[in-house]
């Protein structure tokens, strides 16, 4: 028996998942990783520690499955998006921190660029796809250039490598023998022309970037090296599939045609819908990306990224200490008929898509002297429901995408009170996937079938899926719809 190894490193920790020759899941292991945020709001990972974790995750379910070393055939790698990190070629020492994408330090940079050249954000709009903002790779990479000593001397000697976390994963697996990304991961960095599918030199030379700091951009489905594993396999065992996170659970859902789409539910969430083989500029919000490069030829997608869905829920568990576990929370919020009126916008590091306002801040309001922790756990958990309606309504009412279902994934689509809801305000039917890994699920899928093990046939024929359909009559959606809308309005600094 052959078996397929995934590592799927995401913002909270990294999970290697093993996959069997048939596409089935035989087994999971997890590590965490600290989450640095200093006072100012500045989010970072250890590129070090998350180093660590991949070989110890990797390790850990070898063990727990007893799938010996010599049995896998090839590595899938799904990835947390626009996190950035630097590191020193020479030494193979970051340089600084990872600056994760939940960070907004680069909004400086961002506004510098447009005061000294009004036309940037629309010239970078029509070449990324992407609005300016310190959301995606580019400022943050620029942020390090202009902060941390030598960084910029270096990187003008050619000394430095600068990419998002897989091109790390990849340098470190192959000990530096291999420095690439794929389309997907690239497309998301602000520095990558999506429609000549090269590095944009004029937005890298605005960043102060340098070309030949940036990883080689390949096919999602190619060799992108071989690894042992530092030692813990005998023999080198090829990449063969590097993917960001939400487009392997794009891949994973099967959303491989045009009118396809899917709601990753995570720490923050994507919402992707698939477009075909060229990009859709959206009218109002969306950003267009890669979906990926497959089979020699390039996808491409819209996109709505919010900062805060999953990480709401762990909000009220670690910081506030509202509930002890996220799993209370749905059955909290199902145990009364509604929040009375309270709304939480949890735009703690502003909104994302499709508002795109950095500077914004959360609010808890509509609360009264009766208002109990249940209408809070409960307006949390319509918040995430709310913010993905928010997008798909610019997909089918504004940009006219189709959509007749929404595939979820993520662990908090195991809360049958926030599916149901979910449902009830986009007004179409929710598909769960038995699997829950489904950014891991992708991966695999993707290096198993680049290395021959298994095809798209089979791996369909074996879907399990959960339906969710809308329920809650259309006046009730629209007036508590209308509801949140007020709440967010009232918090937007750009009152236009």
């Amino acid at each position: 028996m052959k078996y397929i190894l995934s590592i799927d490193q995401s913002t909270s920790g990294t999970k290697a998942l093993i996959f069997d020759e048939t596409s089935q899941l035989v087994g999971r292991a997890d590590l965490p990783h600290q989450q640095i945020i200093h006072d100012n709001g500045y989010v970072e990972h250890d590129g070090q520690e998350i180093y660590r974790n991949v070989i110890g995750s990797a390790k850990k379910v070898l063990e727990q499955t007893g799938v010996s070393p010599s049995q896998i055939a090839a590595v899938g790698i799904s990835n947390q998006r626009e996190t950035a990190i630097m590191w020193d070629k020479t030494s193979g020492q970051p340089v600084y921190n990872a600056i994760v994408w939940q960070c907004a330090r680069g909004e400086g940079i961002c506004r510098r660029l447009e005061a000294e050249n009004p036309a940037f954000p629309q010239m970078v709009r029509e070449h990324t796809g992407l609005n300016l903002s310190p959301y995606f790779s580019a400022a943050k990479l620029s942020w390090i250039v202009q902060n941390v000593d030598g960084v910029r001397e270096k990187m003008q000697q050619g000394k430095i490598c600068a990419s998002t976390i897989d091109g790390w994963l990849v340098w470190k697996l192959t000990h530096g023998q291999s420095f690439r990304t794929d389309y997907s991961n690239a497309s998301r960095t602000q520095l990558f022309n999506i429609h000549t599918l090269k590095w944009d030199e004029e937005i890298c030379r605005a960043f102060e970037i340098s070309l030949d700091a940036l990883p080689q951009v390949s096919f999602s489905d190619s060799l992108f090296g071989e690894t042992d594993f530092e030692g813990l396999f005998d023999h080198r065992v090829p990449i063969f599939a590097v993917l960001g996170d939400s487009h392997a659970a794009l891949f994973g859902q099967g959303c491989t045609e045009a009118g396809s789409g899917k709601a990753t539910y995570g720490t923050g969430s994507s919402v992707m819908i698939h477009v075909g083989d060229k990009p859709v500029a959206s009218k109002q919000g969306l950003v267009s990306s890669i979906a990926w490069g497959m089979d020699q030829k390039v996808s491409y997608v819209l996109e709505g990224n919010i900062n805060y869905t999953g990480a709401v829920i762990k909000w009220l568990v670690e910081d506030v200490e509202l509930i002890s576990s996220s799993k209370e929370s749905g059955k909290i919020a199902a145990s009364i008929p509604s929040t009375d009126g309270v709304y939480l916008v949890p735009a703690f590091s502003g909104l994302g898509a499709p508002y795109w306002d950095s500077d914004c801040r959360a609010v808890l309001c509509g609360m009264n002297r009766t208002t109990k922790k249940a209408h809070i756990v409960r307006a949390a958990e319509e918040a995430i429901a709310y913010q993905i309606a928010d997008i798909l309504s610019i997909v089918t009412d504004v940009d006219k995408v189709p959509l007749k279902r929404l595939n979820c994934d993520g662990g908090p689509t195991r809360d049958a009170f926030l599916m149901q809801f979910q449902a009830d305000m986009i007004r179409i039917p929710l598909a769960v996937p038995e699997i829950e890994e489904l950014s891991g699920a992708g991966a695999a899928y993707a290096a198993g079938i680049a290395a021959g093990l298994f095809g798209w046939d089979e791996i369909l024929s074996r879907r399990r899926l959960t339906e969710f359909r809308p329920q809650m009559p259309l006046e009730q959606r629209e007036q508590l719809y209308g509801g949140w809308k007020q709440a967010v309005a009232s918090i937007l600094t750009d009152k236009k």
